[in-house]
């Protein structure tokens, strides 16, 4: 940690006018955002709602060439919110959404709000055996479902448990102007609800802050997706915290989006904050790094949502003479490091960068609304960085049976108190909630949520992100999973054995998936072209690995646990891989490849463009 990294006296001072004249705000913010009363409506359709009567003519979505107003998407959304009800879908039905970015997803999620229903947010990516299981997993009484997408729910359409008169169908297109014909097994959700009522549902005004709004998907160290129950109190919190006390839109201001809307940054942090303004929500189908600037200038975005990975490759363009000269002022997001920070606001001239740190399966968040460099900001929720083992991935407990906190300045795992004013929403699956939470921590009778991440305290209640532990890393802005990576990896017959691990190549964000594999051949009798064809049919895009390292026996520790330290830290180099063979699957290729010495050399000096 560099001495620019600690926040010090001089530091806060100089933010305290700022804060000063902020503070109206901030409470205000704060208020909505911890709201205590069960009985209080509240939620993602009311919050929308509100901002459709302060600017019902304002833009609420732009994509591509087409805008809607407030009016328009509220209105479009109650239609489909009528109907849906006409069909018997109540509060507390999940509804499984299953659409690309674009105005229909939003419309969607919108109207199964308004119902009181939760939004199954099904990963647009996963396709199969894992579409499958997170589909059944929340047990939808319907789902909505995106032309576009159709193909991969078709595959497994009849291992899925939904009645057929209950899947719904959006075309591929502004379904405004053209529903199109929905296919055979589907109803066209666009056709049939075009004459029901544009009034809002009765039902929208009964929401309050312990009722499911959204399930958002996460992987985790059991394997396969879990769903975590994203609560409109949580709701409420994003909507607060990161809408009105950071990022402080108003009704000319345009928040503009490329990341994937069934995670909650996309979803809650930038649509929450876009709302809380009554704002414009510009949002493209997928993030195009040559498309990006020109985009903001289109829609005149004076905001957008980042993850570390996208402005990283916006940094990589070709610098141009015009790149400061754009209307973007703020950006609000996750996992922005310290080489890219100040480089991106310097060249992108961007004033203030709300860097954020939350789980959408936990109950903590922290917010950058000081406007400090590389740090994630602070927190009203109770945390605590601990000691942690790495060798045997567990926190540390001390001769009194408790765990021991960190020293000012040094990083730790990250826990959270579990309480009534921070509850821990968790997972559908309680026995898989329980697994994240530590009980006995400082005291007798006490639960923390684990967040399973590494932080550094840097003062003033301000923390840095280090790292993920345990056997979950990020790729891709991707959550991967190395218990459903192992299971799949051995699943192929020429393996016997799998770990996976995630490595770091410099100046990428996240972990780059590797694997260490005992072949049941001998290696030059490997297939890797149908390693990699049976890789790319069982695993989404970003979790493939990167990188194989062959062994002929696999290393445990005593309790007969894979000895991922050592794996991760020699990496792909073999230089330290002691003689075993490393092949890579280079950016663009489709071919495993043998690591060499002037390879490993490319990598690390960032020849290859991850």
């Amino acid at each position: 940690m560099s001495s620019s990294d600690v926040i010090t006296w001089d530091m806060m001072l100089k933010k305290m006018p700022g804060i000063m004249r902020s503070l109206p705000r901030i409470i205000r913010g704060l208020k909505i955002s911890n709201i205590s009363n069960p009985n209080q409506p509240c939620g993602l359709a009311l919050t929308f709602e509100q901002a459709a009567q302060r600017n019902p003519r304002g833009s609420a979505i732009l994509y591509e060439s087409t805008r809607f107003t407030y009016d328009e998407v509220n209105q479009w959304a109650n239609r489909y919110a009528h109907y849906l009800s006409s069909r018997g879908i109540r509060k507390g039905d999940t509804v499984a959404i299953f659409i690309e970015n674009r105005p229909e997803l939003l419309v969607s999620v919108l109207a199964v709000a308004k119902l009181g229903a939760v939004g199954a947010m099904l990963n647009v990516q996963q396709t199969g055996k894992v579409l499958i299981h997170s589909f059944n997993l929340v047990n939808p009484k319907a789902a909505i479902v995106g032309e576009e997408v159709a193909a991969s729910l078709n595959e497994v359409r009849a291992d899925l448990n939904v009645a057929a008169d209950q899947v719904y169908w959006l075309a591929d297109r502004d379904t405004t102007k053209d529903p199109g014909q929905a296919p055979e097994g589907y109803t066209n959700l666009s056709t049939e609800s075009a004459n029901s009522p544009t009034r809002n549902h009765e039902a929208s005004q009964r929401i309050y802050l312990n009722d499911p709004a959204l399930y958002i998907y996460t992987s985790g160290t059991t394997g396969l997706p879990k769903a975590g129950v994203f609560k409109h109190g949580r709701w409420m919190k994003a909507y607060g915290g990161f809408g009105i006390v950071a990022m402080n839109l108003g009704p000319t201001d345009v928040m503009y989006c490329t990341l994937p809307l069934y995670h909650a940054t996309g979803l809650c942090v930038c649509w929450g904050s876009a709302i809380a303004g009554a704002s414009g929500f510009a949002i493209r189908r997928k993030f195009s790094a040559s498309n990006f600037w020109k985009d903001v200038r289109k829609f005149n975005a004076t905001a957008i949502g980042y993850v570390g990975e996208l402005c990283r490759y916006l940094l990589d363009q070709p610098a141009r003479s015009d790149d400061a000269d754009n209307p973007c002022v703020k950006m609000i997001g996750n996992g922005l490091r310290p080489n890219v920070w100040m480089p991106f606001k310097q060249r992108f001239h961007i004033q203030e960068i709300f860097e954020l740190y939350a789980a959408s399966d936990g109950n903590i968040g922290f917010t950058n609304f000081f406007n400090f460099d590389n740090t994630v900001g602070i927190s009203p929720i109770p945390w605590a960085l601990v000691e942690y083992d790495k060798e045997r991935e567990e926190p540390v407990r001390g001769t009194d049976g408790f765990m021991k906190k960190v020293a000012k300045g040094g990083q730790g795992l990250l826990v959270a108190e579990i309480s009534d004013k921070s509850p821990l929403d968790g997972y559908t699956d309680p026995e898989k909630t329980k697994k994240v939470i530590l009980r006995d921590v400082f005291k007798k009778g006490d639960a923390w949520f684990n967040t399973g991440d590494m932080l550094r305290d840097i003062g003033f209640g301000h923390v840095q992100f280090v790292d993920r532990l345990g056997d979950t890393y990020r790729w891709r802005g991707e959550n991967v999973s190395t218990t459903e990576m192992e299971n799949i990896i051995s699943g192929h017959p020429q393996i016997s054995e799998a770990v996976s691990y995630g490595v770091e190549i410099p100046n990428t964000n996240g972990r780059a998936g590797m694997a260490a594999i005992t072949p049941t051949v001998p290696v030059e009798a490997l297939d890797f072209t149908d390693l990699y064809q049976f890789f790319k049919e069982q695993m989404p895009a970003y979790a493939i690995p990167l990188f194989l390292r062959i062994k002929s026996q696999m290393e445990t520790t005593g309790t007969f646990k894979y000895q991922k330290a050592h794996l991760k830290e020699q990496s792909y180099d073999i230089a330290k891989t002691q003689g075993e063979p490393v092949y890579a699957l280079l950016p663009g290729s489709d071919q495993y490849v043998p690591v060499n010495d002037e390879m490993v050399n490319d990598i690390n000096e960032g020849r290859y463009r991850y």
